[in-house]
């Protein structure tokens, strides 16, 4: 793996700063915290435009089969940005339905990807928030040529906004192996869904969506019957290292207000950052940041690879929920009671990366995942799994 970004790369990370320093203000971001929808029609139509949306998929619909790394250079810097767009939960879902969707359920939905005009999102979390196979209760039962769905998910991320929901339900008693799950594509207007939305911390749309009853046909199924965990676990791991990939954007471009903001405030008659605190929590917080970078971007070489990347998606988003939160704590304490002005904008990014950092998983469960691989354990690296007691 090389640390260093190529041209290519550079180009690529450098031209979605361009583009959304010109087209997403903290303006933009605070009209959207308020929207309905809660993303830029707009800005969305024009990220299009920029072939984010499509920049992994297969050419075959519309995309540019670019490695995933790419893709989390651009997480980054939408990150950094705040950018009020669907992009995560429809490159996930996209990219999930690229490698086990159906030829005809590639060919219907992936080009309205590439083209921005189709929205996707995911759900799997319930009441029990770890992410493991048997806290799926949601069930799906066959009857004539649809299935029918009831239950609830929470936390589903743009769900006003799409028009498909990938959806983990049980069509099977749970087992150690993770059997008995499927998935199916849900279009969001079906009958039966009723949307609750969630009031959260980083003010994003996220919901409760309650299944009654809802019918879908067999051709919805995404995979094979029963077997939707293996899926579901890339899904998850790919959702977690590009919220990674976000966090960190964030996370730097806070960093760089603080450090910037020691340069000019003074106190006892010189600027702040000539106090040796100041200096060693500046000093933290690039280092913080560069090691989650180079712990996700491992990640996501790996996966481009071919690569088992488990452990490492684990450790990095274990470091980045306690790092990142570390740096954007540390800067409110720079800027000092300005910090905590609501009309001054760095609320903005500490929120978010806060927000992020509790979603896909906790710290100690993905030490707990690491501590699996690490402790050599048999069976399967899950995450949400506690680590069993060493017997002597």
């Amino acid at each position: 793996m090389d640390v260093l970004l190529n041209d290519e790369e550079k180009l690529v990370a450098s031209s979605a700063r361009e583009f959304l320093l010109g087209e997403c203000s903290t303006a933009l971001v605070r009209e959207m915290e308020e929207d309905r929808l809660g993303y830029s029609p707009e800005l969305w139509a024009k990220s299009a435009e920029m072939g984010w949306p499509g920049m992994c998929l297969p050419e075959e619909y519309g995309g540019q089969e670019l490695p995933l790394t790419y893709l989390g250079l651009v997480m980054q810097e939408c990150g950094r940005a705040m950018a009020p767009i669907p992009l995560h939960s429809t490159v996930v879902t996209a990219i999930t339905l690229a490698r086990a969707g159906s030829p005809e359920q590639r060919q219907a939905i992936l080009p309205g990807v590439s083209e921005g005009k189709t929205i996707l999102t995911w759900a799997f979390s319930e009441v029990d928030p770890r992410y493991l196979p048997d806290t799926v209760k949601m069930t799906a039962r066959a009857d004539g040529d649809d299935f029918v769905l009831n239950g609830n998910k929470l936390f589903v991320d743009n769900f006003l906004a799409a028009s498909l929901c990938l959806v983990a339900a049980r069509t099977a008693p749970a087992s150690d192996q993770g059997a008995g799950l499927s998935l199916f594509l849900v279009d969001t207007k079906a009958a039966g869904i009723t949307d609750i939305p969630l009031r959260t911390l980083a003010k994003d749309r996220q919901s409760e969506i309650v299944f009654k009853d809802v019918r879908v046909p067999k051709s919805s199924l995404v995979g094979k019957l029963n077997e939707g965990w293996p899926v579901m676990e890339q899904l998850l791991d790919l959702a977690t290292i590009l919220v990674c990939t976000q966090m960190l954007g964030a996370t730097r471009m806070d960093a760089e207000m603080a450090i910037e903001h020691a340069k000019f405030r003074e106190a006892f008659g010189q600027p702040i950052g000539a106090f040796q605190s100041i200096q060693h929590t500046c000093a933290d917080m690039i280092i913080f940041i560069d090691g989650g970078e180079l712990l996700s971007y491992e990640a996501l070489w790996k996966m481009d690879n071919g690569l088992p990347a488990q452990v490492e998606v684990s450790q990095a988003k274990a470091f980045c929920n306690e790092k990142c939160e570390a740096v954007v704590r540390n800067s409110q304490s720079v800027h000092g009671g300005i910090g905590f002005m609501m009309e001054f904008d760095l609320h903005l990014w500490l929120r978010r990366v806060n927000a992020w950092a509790m979603r896909l998983g906790t710290a100690y469960e993905h030490r707990a995942r690491v501590a699996h691989a690490l402790l050599d354990f048999p069976g399967r690296v899950v995450l949400g799994q506690p680590v069993p007691p060493v017997s002597n």
